[in-house]
């Protein structure tokens, strides 16, 4: 493969750019499917620059990144957009958050079904087995479906 062209990965991932001798070389980007895509310049097929750009937009910087961090806790689109009337949480990035199916568990690359193990992406398609230690990660700190999280009414 040589010239300009795609390549679409068995994850669904997809790179659009050049090609040299079957590798990517030159400018390209792979497009992931929950939508964020990875800008760069490859070498050899090994990127020499480039940038990660979220599904939401937001970029990625590897220096001076504050993004969530210990001291800023909002999500992007809380920076981007401004934050929710009090009493209206925020749970997710997505607003409105994913619904998650019963008895599953929202681990941000998909849904977890803690009886067989298994992450689905939001589309419902095989991802992975969780190991013990993911599961363990996931009941401790992921959104569980029907947490008490509804739809805001207003007040009349």
């Amino acid at each position: 493969m040589e010239g300009h062209g795609f390549y679409q990965l068995p994850t669904g991932t997809e790179y659009r750019g050049a090609l040299w001798d079957g590798m990517f070389h030159g400018e390209g980007e792979l497009l992931f499917p929950d939508g964020s895509k990875y800008r760069a310049l490859w070498h050899r097929g090994v990127p020499t620059q480039g940038k990660l750009i979220f599904a939401d937009g937001l970029e990625y910087e590897e220096k001076e990144w504050h993004y969530c961090d210990g001291y800023d806790r909002r999500f992007y689109t809380e920076i981007r957009s401004g934050f929710k009337p009090p009493g209206i949480p925020q749970l997710t990035n997505l607003d409105p958050p994913k619904t998650i199916p019963e008895g599953c568990y929202d681990c941000g690359d998909g849904f977890y079904n803690p009886e067989t193990r298994v992450i689905v992406d939001y589309k419902f398609r095989f991802l992975r087995n969780a190991d013990k230690d993911e599961h363990d990660w996931i009941l401790r700190t992921c959104r569980k479906a029907g947490a008490g999280v509804g739809e805001h009414t207003p007040k009349p």
